[in-house]
């Protein structure tokens, strides 16, 4: 190796273990978070049923963890603070099933090479507990006694002390402690059996009890996120093929402006993956409004084998080794989640503050779902399957029809028609109040939902080109024609290989009209080549098909009969999505009797 300044060879060395341990603080101690995270999952390892968490100065000062975990055995505390030194993991076997939250071995010297480090701990039927002080060195490891509980402390005090050019990066405390809160919070959503208590200053922040119960966890998730997440989402529990998904996944009205309100959880960890945001995003493209995010809380198991979690430093990446069956699958359970959401509830008030952050949820007042479930049936609705079938909105029957209301009949979810204010809202009188209903998003979105089932019955049909299209391409994607010929096929084209770079399209889905067959081909392609499958076919046909219906729904200040109304009104209950038109607008809101009562103060 030669010296690039000097030009003079230089020895090749091994570093000291400090610098080893400073090196690999750098990938995974960024900041007092990256500690309270990695120290937070050991206590999880340990079995512990009650962490807290103690902090000074944003943690700059100090971060002190105490469980009640199993603890650490006097002679296995000084390789607990070695590098590569684990319990968890003991070959390559154990590595393909990593059931625990760490397996490393790096966290504990990492972060006891860059501030001062105490570990204490007492394993039960001890005497007493042993403690030891570590500056990243992995030397003069000398336990004294201690008389701690059982289970274990870890306190790092002066993060950054002995690397002055990272602790410049740090915020200002209050930056930097609402990260570990952000931290805390993410990692209690995962863990609902343990007790967490979060102290600032010497000031309780937060203290979450255990939550074995469906109330206990819908509790804490209210306390997280705001009680209007709860009021405004639907649970979710599938399972197929092995893999189990269950959470809460907010309604498309309540959408955000932002992602940070998004969390996916695979056997209990925290992750950010591109297969699961791709699917997640593809179950809602077709009933959220532009530029907005949907959010969840999302929890997949599988099987350990399934899923490589040693694909990030910070292991907020994973691998999947059926990433299309994953991927189909959460899209699957997702999109059919949202299908079965009937106005079966009401639409009440905008959602108040966010409890945790003091921000308002929404960028604007938007109406918002409220008090939905969702039965997870595995058999698809059945839409009507003819448009012909809604000719009667376009009947001309008698405009001064009275409505269909008789006492004895029990009111539907949406309730009779009384009156089209202004040729564009319907009123309708339910058992609990009034609802209004704009008219055209609400036909579009029913005509929108037969158009795709009548598309997606059998085999799309092909339009031959009259003269075929030669695409020059790179040898990996005219591998990929060659290989999914019947993929292709399937969605109307005709496409071959005729070369190592080129290759030959003679007909294409008869649906795309004048739309540029090349452009879209390279990037189903491109898709192919990246996840192994593409949806943009599928996406496209939807965009026509949404214009389609845009153009064929009822036109606003086009006046509706009472019979007209209530024909749309049982129709939006049994469409799919009904509660948003094609853009991702609400279709219909609701005033309740005791609204009404509060606008005229009733009983006050």
């Amino acid at each position: 190796m030669r010296n690039l300044h000097s030009g003079l060879a230089m020895r090749v060395q091994i570093l000291p273990a400090q610098l080893i341990n400073q090196i690999a603080a750098g990938e995974v101690v960024e900041r007092p978070s990256s500690v309270v995270k990695e120290l937070v999952e050991n206590c999880f390892d340990a079995g512990a049923t009650t962490i807290n968490v103690d902090i000074e100065q944003g943690g700059i000062r100090r971060i002190r963890i105490r469980d009640d975990g199993c603890g650490i055995i006097k002679d296995d505390l000084g390789l607990a603070l070695s590098r590569h030194a684990t319990s968890k993991i003991a070959s390559l076997g154990d590595l393909e099933r990593v059931g625990t939250m760490g397996f490393r071995g790096e966290a504990l010297p990492s972060i006891s090479s860059v501030s001062r480090l105490l570990l204490i701990s007492r394993t039960a039927g001890s005497d007493c507990a042993w403690r030891l002080e570590a500056d990243g060195s992995e030397r003069d490891f000398e336990p004294k006694p201690d008389s701690h509980p059982k289970g274990t402390t870890v306190e790092v005090r002066d993060l950054f002390y002995n690397t002055p050019a990272r602790r410049k990066f740090l915020k200002t405390e209050k930056t930097e402690f609402d990260h570990i809160l952000t931290v805390l919070q993410r990692m209690a959503l995962s863990r609902f059996d343990i007790e967490f208590l979060l102290t600032h200053n010497q000031k309780e922040v937060f203290r979450l009890r255990q939550a074995n119960s469906e109330t206990g966890q819908q509790q804490r998730v209210a306390c997280i996120l705001g009680s209007a997440f709860l009021e405004n989402s639907i649970s979710v529990d599938v399972a197929a093929s092995g893999l189990h998904l269950t959470g809460w996944v907010g309604l498309p009205v309540f959408s955000r402006s932002q992602q940070d309100m998004q969390f996916f959880y695979v056997n209990g960890r925290l992750v950010r993956d591109k297969l699961i945001a791709h699917a997640v995003k593809q179950a809602f493209q077709d009933v959220l409004f532009h530029g907005r995010h949907p959010v969840f809380v999302l929890y997949l198991t599988l099987e350990p084998m399934l899923v490589d979690v040693n694909a990030h430093p910070a292991k907020l990446e994973v691998r999947f080794r059926e990433g299309r069956l994953v991927h189909d699958f959460l899209f699957s359970a997702l999109h059919r989640a949202i299908a079965q959401i009937r106005p079966a509830h009401r639409i009440v008030e905008p959602a108040g503050p966010d409890i945790t952050s003091g921000h308002d949820p929404q960028s604007k007042m938007e109406p918002t779902y409220k008090g939905y479930s969702a039965s997870q049936s595995l058999l698809p609705f059945q839409v009507e399957e003819t448009i012909q079938a809604y000719g009667r909105l376009y009947s001309n029957p008698s405009a001064n029809q009275e409505p269909v209301n008789p006492l004895e009949t029990p009111f539907p979810p949406l309730g009779y028609a009384v009156a089209h204010l202004h040729s564009v809202y319907i009123l309708s009188e339910t058992r609990n109040g009034l609802i209004l209903v704009d008219a055209h998003a609400a036909h579009e979105r029913i005509v929108y939902e037969r158009l795709k089932a009548q598309t997606s019955q059998g085999r799309i049909p092909s339009q031959p080109l009259l003269l075929p299209i030669k695409l020059a391409v790179s040898p990996a994607e005219a591998g990929v024609v060659e290989e999914s010929g019947d993929f292709f096929s399937e969605l109307g084209f005709d496409v071959a290989r005729s070369g190592p770079e080129m290759v030959l399209v003679r007909a294409v889905p008869a649906l795309l009209g004048q739309t540029d067959s090349e452009a879209l081909i390279r990037d189903i392609l491109a898709d192919i080549n990246q996840h192994g499958f593409s949806h943009r076919l599928e996406n496209h046909n939807n965009e026509l098909l949404a214009t389609i219906a845009c153009h064929s729904a009822v036109r606003a200040h086009r006046k509706l009969t009472i019979d007209e109304m209530n024909a749309l009104l049982r129709d939006m209950e049994k469409t799919e999505r009904s509660g948003q038109c094609n853009h991702g607008r609400p279709t219909w809101v609701e005033l309740t009797t005791r609204d009404l009562d509060k606008f005229f103060l009733r009983g006050q």
